[in-house]
This record gives C-alpha cells, structure tokens and sequence, in this order.
C-alpha cells in the first residue's frame, strides 16, 4: 500500500484540474515499481481555509504525503518521493509560472498496527484473466 493523500488549497483549482493531478500522482507511483496496483489509494482534500506565505491570495500551494508500510529502503523512499515530486511539478508548472506556489512531497512509514483488509488485489487478477 500507500495512501497518498493530497491536500490543496482551493485557489488553485483555476488552474490546475484535481482530477487530473490525483491521476497523475496515481501513475507515478504506480510507474516506480515498489507498490501493488492493488494497494494504492490516491486522494485529495481541498483546504478553503489557509494562509500561505504572505497572505496573498493568489498564493498557493498542494502538499503530497504519501504512507507507506514499513520496510522500504531510504533509496526507496527517496525514488518514490521523486517520482512524485516530478508528476506534482508537471501537473502545476502553468500555475508555478504564475503565481505563488509551494509545492512539498513527504513519504511517511506507518508506525504500529496497521490492520487492512481488502479485495482488490484477487478482483484485479480476475480481471487480468478475462482480458
């Protein structure tokens, strides 16, 4: 699994499209090898409250974290950052170029218990066998 949540502020729905970036981010991690279709959960949360920077409300900004569960490398964790570092800067470059914009990408290992339980993972191998 991760579950990479994003958070936003809303201002720049005008410029950039959350589907699109939630589709993004989804590849992006999918595209680094180290995480199962099945266990990937990509969303986003609009923030219509915020301050950002000098108060300017042009200003913005769209801070990715991504749980992971434990056991990966730090060169991992680095890669998979990067990977959505690059899909976060692409998906916002006409906003970057025009606005304020802080953009931030943090991967998180769960700590503790983490208990799941789910479906996905035989449904989407079922699919593969009907294709």
């Amino acid at each position: 699994m991760p579950h990479i949540v994003v958070e936003y502020s809303a201002n720049l729905e005008a410029d950039v499209a959350p589907r699109r970036l939630i589709d993004a981010l989804h590849a992006a991690a999918l595209d680094t090898g180290v995480f199962p279709l099945g266990g990937l959960r990509t969303r986003a949360e609009r923030r219509d409250l915020y301050r950002v920077a000098d108060g300017d409300p042009d200003n913005a900004f769209v801070a990715v974290v991504a749980r992971i569960g434990k056991g990966r490398s730090a060169e991992t964790r680095e890669a998979v950052a990067q990977a959505l570092m690059a899909a976060l800067e692409a998906e916002t470059a006409g906003a970057f170029a025009t606005r304020g914009l802080g953009l931030t990408v943090e991967v998180q290992e769960i700590e503790g218990p983490s208990l799941k339980t789910n479906n996905l993972h035989a449904r989407l191998t079922a699919k593969e066998k009907t294709t």
